[in-house]
């Protein structure tokens, strides 16, 4: 019976080691605000323009080094045009804030959330998440290439949407006729570049 408590003590105290093990090997990474971007360009038939939205809050998680979650939010409502001046600027971020586009005043914030990372080597991976844009979610997935020292890391990737996944319909040609040369189309591309610090490790 002494025997049986002893073997039965050891296992559990390689159990908890293995647990802390684990524990210990995850690692939170908060975003940099100030260093992180979200760019995104959409085009019509005309032309195309181009801009930046800001990165509200955000993490990265990874497991013995790996990349294995994360979740980040923008805000929507500092969607902003790089390519235009004045009042040609104006007019076109106060159209895409307005309800014929992302709605800003009733949905301030986007969402992504990563729900399977699958690392490809040379830190690239696959990642699969949902975005929420409005209240639309949709499943997503793009590769992601991230780097990381001792105290930070850096993602970069940059994956396609359809605007009208998301109820956003103005201007699409998919929906209405004789647009002419007033269609815009309705894929966009975001390109994002977030920057990371060493949070702390779970217990």
């Amino acid at each position: 019976m002494k025997q049986f408590f002893a073997v039965f003590g050891l296992l559990a105290v390689i159990m908890f080691a293995g647990s802390a093990f684990l524990n210990d090997a995850v690692v939170t990474y908060k975003v940099d605000l100030n260093q992180s971007t979200v760019a995104w360009k959409a085009a019509k038939v005309t032309g195309q323009h181009n801009g930046f939205v800001k990165v509200k809050s955000g993490e990265l998680t990874f497991t013995e080094g790996l990349l294995s979650g994360g979740s980040f939010v923008i805000d929507m409502t500092s969607i902003d045009c790089s390519d235009l001046q004045g009042e040609w600027k104006d007019k076109l971020v106060g159209h895409l804030k307005s309800p014929d586009f992302f709605d800003v005043q009733n949905y301030p914030t986007s969402t992504f959330n990563i729900t399977r990372v699958i690392p490809q080597g040379a830190g690239r991976y696959k990642v699969e998440g949902n975005i929420e844009i409005k209240k639309f979610k949709k499943d997503i997935r793009f590769v992601a290439n991230v780097t990381e020292d001792a105290n930070s890391v850096k993602a970069a990737a940059t994956f396609q949407l359809d605007r009208t996944d998301f109820e956003v319909k103005y201007g699409s040609g998919t929906f209405f006729g004789n647009l002419g040369d007033k269609t815009i189309y309705d894929e966009f591309d975001m390109t994002i570049n977030l920057v990371a610090s060493k949070l702390s490790k779970q217990n």
